[in-house]
């Protein structure tokens, strides 16, 4: 009988980080202009270069009294984290970024551009507390929660390096992904804060579509519940792995408390509560859950909830150091795709950007020579 894993849900109790704008609601920004003296309206000016402008320097705030922009940048816009290396791959269209943030923690956060855009895989968490074997983010062990502003400020630094051809050309920020490190839904307050600063009209936050704002989750199933009745139509990921309970108990541990058929079922409630078609995501492991009986159960559990609400990622497993398991056979892959087509289940499989600097799916993770 092997050993129950450990899952941490609670983050560890650390400093937190000093308040900043981007924390504030828009009643609360006004409220924090009072306090310094000046009037609401300078809420909305900060805004405007902190979300549309991409800027927290002073000295471009020409708009505001000259004596006061270094006030209200120190007062409301405290350095939250600092770029300690960039990685690139993919003929530079791919950055990874390690951060150090105000107490020396550590994450890392990914761009990619795009054809005419570009997507940022943002971190909600510093390490993970799921402990999924396969992901090198899991293996950390979980090290404290990110505030909103700390999601926050990774999107706006990211939308100004895209903006300012960082990438190789100058493109739009356009779509922002969950799916860094962490277990979004385990730090539900922050990211759904920040979820709303994404998709807010500019000036209150950056005006991007809720439909390319994407929330991962290896199944929270009070949280997914939770998150349908938001209001607010993101697309949601499941990190699935496996169709059998047997098998997903070891590769995804949460499993041992909300196995896959309840996991499917609130991801059925969220497309009927928000008319967002799931994204099922599924790392094809080499001899472990690749084989065509599991895509033709999958394929059946997602057909007996319906049609036209689901649509499957297969991923090549991305290789972490140490790691007992490799990706799928390209033949094999294309047989599991092959079958869960056949079910009449829309499936692409995943892009794999980065892995060669170990920033695709499953590979950040922060070695002792980073801390």
């Amino acid at each position: 009988m092997s050993t129950p894993v450990k899952l941490t849900f609670a983050a560890p109790r650390r400093g937190k980080p000093p308040r900043h704008f981007a924390d504030l609601s828009v009643d609360e920004r006004k409220e924090a202009m009072r306090e310094l003296g000046q009037p609401s309206f300078r809420a909305k000016q900060l805004a405007t270069h902190y979300f549309d402008h991409l800027s927290v320097d002073p000295e471009q705030m020409t708009d505001l009294p000259a004596g006061a922009r270094d006030e209200l940048v120190e007062a409301l816009f405290p350095p939250l984290m600092s770029p300690v290396r960039s990685l690139e791959a993919d003929k530079g269209a791919t950055r990874k970024t390690l951060w150090s943030l105000h107490d020396g923690v550590k994450v890392e956060s990914v761009l990619m551009k795009y054809p005419e855009r570009a997507t940022l895989c943002v971190t909600s968490q510093a390490g993970c507390g799921m402990a999924c074997p396969f992901c090198a983010t899991g293996q950390m062990g979980l090290t404290r929660n990110l505030s909103a502003a700390e999601i926050i400020e990774q999107v706006r630094l990211a939308a100004r390096s895209a903006r300012d051809g960082e990438l190789g050309e100058e493109v739009r920020l356009s779509n922002v992904v969950f799916m860094g490190m962490g277990e979004p839904l385990a730090n539900y307050k922050a990211v759904l804060t920040a979820v709303r600063t994404l998709v807010a009209p500019e000036p209150e936050g950056f005006g991007l579509s809720a439909r390319h704002v994407t929330v991962s989750t290896v199944g929270l199933v009070p949280a997914i519940d939770k998150l349908a009745k938001e209001g607010i139509p993101v697309t949601l990921a499941v990190s699935l792995h496996a169709p059998d309970d047997e098998l997903r108990d070891e590769l995804v541990p949460i499993n041992t408390r909300w196995k896959v058929d309840e996991v499917l079922d609130a991801a059925r409630r969220y497309f009927d509560a928000t008319g967002r078609r799931v994204s099922i995501e599924y790392a094809l492991i080499r001899d472990m859950n690749d084989h065509a009986h599991r895509a033709d159960l999958l394929g059946e559990k997602l057909m007996e909830r319906g049609t036209g609400w689901v649509h499957v990622n297969p991923i090549p497993l991305n290789p972490t150091p140490g790691s007992k398991w490799t990706a799928s056979d390209p033949a094999v892959e294309d047989e599991f795709v092959r079958r869960l087509r056949a079910h009449g289940v829309p499936t692409t499989i995943r892009d794999t950007r980065g892995s060669d600097i170990d920033g695709a799916c499953g590979q950040l993770a922060i070695t002792e020579e980073d801390k």
